[in-house]
């Protein structure tokens, strides 16, 4: 059995910055809704006929709480037989969402299913459920104590030797290919503009947060964010601090080399995106034309302390899925969380940079935790068919050492 994809679209990403960026104005459920309509809308498809509506959103609490899907769902005024089911495992949820729905179509138990994710970071900050990375588990602490996610990029570019030269490198270039795409509106088929809800005056169309004026000068004069934090002591002025704490499992680095910044790191943005999901069923008996099929996913566990390296097993893990070797997939999207991310999994797997990330990734474009892996995964589709190519590869860093990884092929 198969799980095809019909079509995907997505919001543009707006600065994440409370009244500053363009859709800090506009509720989550109403951004995700609107998502909802324009995957509708486009495809023509019957609401009725969708069996549930599966969605990625990571702080999942205030406006984004109380099943975030569910109540999308009703502010897009689709038929309230449609049910809708929220999830979280951190960044990878947008991807884990539309994993899930490929299971169900594939097994036969659905039909017709819509995945996404949304993130409204401008409203609700990182962390705004409280739960940090543990849920505040003292005995989980005491077992494996989960430092920040940017201690643990700056750690892994320690093990690794990666230089602030080349995190900066690679983050000016995600802003160069970032700019040459939009410039070519390589994103114009999956974007659709988000409307005030109550007026309808447009108020983003394309994405906020890019910066081309980038420089390497520029680059190269910011300061890294995460030192300090890793000097100082979340237990007390006697405690251990963040970088102590980091080292624990890995005695052989005498001090971190603290190399992510502003810049090299993923931008904190508004988004929501959505992807439709059917069975061969449903494609055979509606007449519909599948843009593609999910070829295998796979997640896979790693050290919580170094957290961010799991993309690399999780990809060999949905390689030995689908029998495919890493030379068969002709384009990858690696979530670029921290610029090391990417890095570190093209070293691993030995991947032709030149495949990967090809349009930029969330260091110019953003990250909206819940959206982003629907948000890749749309981007893939789109650049396998301006290309003529077959194949792409999509894969996240998780916290808590977690990767999640989705091959998917054109038909």
């Amino acid at each position: 059995m198969e799980a095809y994809v019909l079509d995907a679209v997505r919001t543009p990403r707006g600065r994440g910055k409370a009244g500053k960026g363009a859709l800090s104005g506009v509720h989550p459920q109403e951004l995700l809704a609107q998502t909802l309509e324009a995957l509708a809308g486009r495809t023509g498809i019957d609401r009725a006929e969708v069996d549930d509506v599966v969605v990625g959103c990571v702080s999942q609490v205030g406006e984004q709480g109380a099943n975030v899907a569910r109540n999308a769902v009703l502010a897009a005024g689709w038929p309230v037989e449609v049910t809708g089911v929220s999830l979280n495992r951190f960044c990878g949820s947008g991807l884990q969402a539309l994993n899930f729905a490929a299971m169900g179509v594939a097994s036969g138990a659905q039909s017709l299913v819509v995945a996404g994710g949304v993130e409204s970071m401008s409203r609700l900050a990182l962390g705004a459920d409280g739960g940090g990375q543990d849920g505040g588990n003292l005995r989980l602490r005491s077992r494996h104590f989960q430092v920040p996610q940017g201690i643990s990029a700056d750690l892994i570019a320690t093990l690794e030797g990666i230089s602030r030269d080349e995190v900066d490198a690679f983050a000016l270039e995600s802003q160069r290919k970032a700019a040459a795409a939009r410039s070519a509106c390589r994103f114009s088929r999956s974007l659709f503009p988000v409307r005030d809800p109550e007026t309808g005056a447009t108020l983003l169309e394309k994405d906020e947060h890019p910066r081309p004026e980038t420089t390497a000068e520029g680059l190269a004069g910011l300061t890294p964010s995460f030192a300090a934090f890793g000097a100082s002591s979340p237990l007390g002025p006697d405690g251990e601090t963040y970088d102590e704490i980091a080292r624990r499992p890995y005695p052989q680095v005498e001090r971190i080399h603290h190399v992510h910044t502003a810049g090299n790191s993923s931008g904190i943005v508004d988004g929501a995106a959505a992807v439709l999901l059917a069975s061969e069923e449903y494609v055979r008996t509606h007449g519909a034309k599948p843009r593609a099929r999910i070829r295998a996913m796979a997640t896979a566990g790693a050290e919580p302390v170094i957290m961010l390296t799991a993309p690399t097993p999780a990809s060999r893990k949905a390689l030995r899925a689908a029998g495919m070797e890493v030379g068969d997939i002709d384009l990858w999207e690696i979530n670029e969380a921290f610029a090391v991310v990417p890095l570190k999994t093209i070293r691993d797997l030995g991947i032709d940079a030149e495949r990967v990330n090809v349009n930029g990734g969330a260091i110019a474009l953003g990250h909206p935790l819940g959206a982003t892996g629907a948000t890749l995964f749309g981007t893939a589709l789109d650049e396998l068919e301006r290309r003529g190519l077959g194949t792409a590869l999509v894969t996240l860093c998780i916290g808590g050492g977690q990767g999640i990884a989705t091959i998917l092929e054109r038909v």
